[in-house]
């Protein structure tokens, strides 16, 4: 009687990098001045925002980004709309390292890597 259930909390928490708020300024950014769609840049920037909350929740259910190949498997990918989330994962902590049109060559995701926290 009167128990309350307390909401579990996420195992993982994530991180985002300078980089990648630079780069979602970015993307919203082109999409609100370059292409004249602002409506279109929320929808756009609130499913980014959705995806990095899907990576808190299950970090390992998104594919292995194969551009920064480790034997322990840390660097993932996940494809948001056309761009890719590139994260990193040690112990309980993700870091997103930056986001990128997924047209990119595999060497700006290599870049990646050198990413400072």
């Amino acid at each position: 009687m009167g128990h309350k259930k307390k909401p579990i909390a996420s195992a993982y928490k994530a991180r985002l990098t300078l980089n990648t708020i630079r780069n979602i300024d970015e993307i919203t950014g082109y999409i609100t001045f370059i292409k004249h769609q602002p409506a279109n840049a929320i929808i756009v920037g609130d499913t980014i925002y959705n995806t990095i909350a899907r990576i808190e929740k299950q970090p390992y259910a998104f594919k292995e980004c194969l551009e920064i190949e480790t034997k322990s498997k840390i660097y993932r990918q996940a494809k948001c709309l056309s761009w890719l989330i590139i994260y990193k994962i040690v112990l309980q902590e993700i870091t997103i390292l930056g986001i990128m049109h997924s047209s990119r060559m595999p060497l700006h995701i290599k870049m990646l890597k050198q990413i400072i926290y």
